[in-house]
């Protein structure tokens, strides 16, 4: 784990790239501020988390590193190890992670249920598609453990991710008063808030034929695992939905839960409460 800081004292904000070693885009972004070296008004800390994944070129080494936090100093795997340390090194800091999909192509952030006032007060100053409320979704990652917003940049591995969480870091040490700016962008993000799984079994190959944040309705054919078209039983919204992005699920299932700090959206009256589809 590489770690730099911007200006002196304790720093109280932290920007960390690298989670998953195959997702350089946040790296790109943290390096960009340790060779610019901007001025800083507040003393930031700069992480590349998981070094050996990057040397790789893997997402990780033993285990995934944003699924085993709160990690385990003694343990024999690599990322719980590495986990217990970035733990450490993030307490009592405002965090932005920056990570990369393979589902979609502009920036959104996720962030915890418990996690909502920090998103409200960072979220609405950074360029995002929407805020993701990851709901229970959250066992073993970083942002049920610290003060995080997360950020998907873009496609994996691709220039405009690199770009995009090059911006996206900037807008927030505005947001967080580390540098000059801070102007909200828009106080109309939309929030989604994750409802479940949807699972692909073994198959020859995987199609989805939806678009990540658009209403998929009932009835309507959304993914195709083999010869076995995928079809919704009840209206939801698709997010990180992939082929590939995922082992063993193409991504999820959400609700349209209103406008970020603003008031929830009425429930869907054809979308029960656990956002079905085929499973």
């Amino acid at each position: 784990m590489r770690i730099e800081q911007l200006g002196d004292g304790e720093p109280e904000i932290a920007v960390v790239g690298g989670i998953h070693g195959d997702e350089p885009c946040g790296v790109r972004a943290v390096e960009h501020l340790i060779d610019t070296q901007p001025d800083v008004k507040r003393p930031v800390k700069c992480i590349v988390a998981n070094e050996e994944a990057l040397d790789q070129g893997t997402r990780y080494v033993d285990d995934d590193l944003n699924r085993v936090f709160p990690g385990d100093p003694d343990s024999a795997s690599h990322e719980r190890r590495l986990a217990s340390r970035l733990l450490a090194e993030l307490r009592g800091c405002r965090v932005l992670s920056m990570h990369s999909t393979q589902s979609y192509a502009n920036p959104f952030a996720v962030v915890a249920d418990d996690g909502l006032a920090v998103a409200e007060s960072i979220c609405p100053y950074l360029t995002l598609d929407a805020v993701i409320d990851a709901g229970a979704f959250t066992e073993g990652r970083l942002v049920s453990y610290a003060e995080v917003v997360e950020v998907e940049c873009g496609y994996q591995g691709s220039e405009e991710a690199a770009a995009n969480a090059v911006a996206i870091c900037q807008e927030f040490l505005a947001a967080v008063g580390a540098l000059p700016g801070g102007e909200p962008r828009t106080s109309d993000v939309p929030l989604y808030r994750l409802q479940h799984l949807i699972p692909k079994g073994p198959a020859s190959g995987y199609e989805v034929f939806v678009t990540n944040f658009e209403r998929v309705a009932a009835g309507e054919a959304y993914a195709a695992a083999g010869d076995e078209t995928l079809i919704a039983e009840k209206p939801f919204y698709p997010v990180l939905m992939s082929p590939y992005g995922y082992e063993d699920e193409f991504g999820y299932a959400a609700e349209l839960a209103g406008k970020l700090g603003g008031e929830p959206t009425r429930p869907d009256p054809e979308q029960r409460p656990s956002g079905a589809t085929e499973s």
